[in-house]
């Protein structure tokens, strides 16, 4: 059983879309133990709450650098016993601490067919550049900005005639489809590695 933390800053519906997974046993050699979130209001506080996740909000503002603050958040994940982080709508750069307390077991879901389109506004970014795909990429999180090595990727052909939001939606469809299956992949690999 892998013990691991999701980092969100928002909504959290990857964050729920991967609980769903475990509790129909699809996802049954995971667990997810904690939820990290960097801002106070985000609404995967309450997507937490509602489905028995423990939570907590460390406020980067509240630390005088990136290396305090997440030398916090590694307290947290060490007491309880997380092998892997995966970042779920997380908006923030992850430091050197973390990087190397951690080194390959650090994922993130990013919207948009890598190396194309990466950072913060991936699917409107291949929207505004009209291409005629985007898709959606699990990666291993290093120091650069969606550089890290691809785990799982998707193609998603773009329909000229839709909307923004539409194109929104089969990107986030993708994700929830995509994702559970990268987290499978990486709880065996590390499952295989105990042995």
């Amino acid at each position: 059983m892998v013990k691991f933390a999701v980092f969100a800053s928002g909504s959290g519906t990857n964050f729920e879309n991967l609980i769903h997974h475990i509790n129909s046993g699809d996802l049954a050699d995971a667990a997810c133990v904690l939820l990290v979130v960097d801002k106070a209001n985000a609404g995967a506080i309450e997507r937490a709450k509602r489905l028995g996740v423990e939570h907590i909000h460390v406020d980067p503002k509240a630390y005088p650098d990136k290396r305090a603050y997440e030398r916090e958040i590694r307290r947290h994940l060490e007491e309880k016993g997380v092998e892997l982080i995966v970042l779920a709508g997380y908006m923030r750069f992850i430091g050197e601490e973390l990087l190397t307390h951690y080194p390959r077991r650090i994922i993130n879901i990013h919207p948009a067919y890598l190396p194309n389109f990466p950072g913060a506004h991936g699917i409107r970014d291949a929207y505004e550049a009209k291409v005629s795909f985007t898709g959606v990429t699990v990666h291993y999180v290093d120091e650069g900005i969606d550089t890290g090595e691809i785990i799982l990727q998707e193609k998603l052909s773009i329909d000229p005639a839709w909307t923004l939001e539409e194109l929104e939606t089969h990107v986030h469809a993708l994700e929830y489809e995509l994702f559970p299956r990268a987290v499978r992949q990486i709880c065996k690999e590390i499952e295989e590695g105990k042995q």
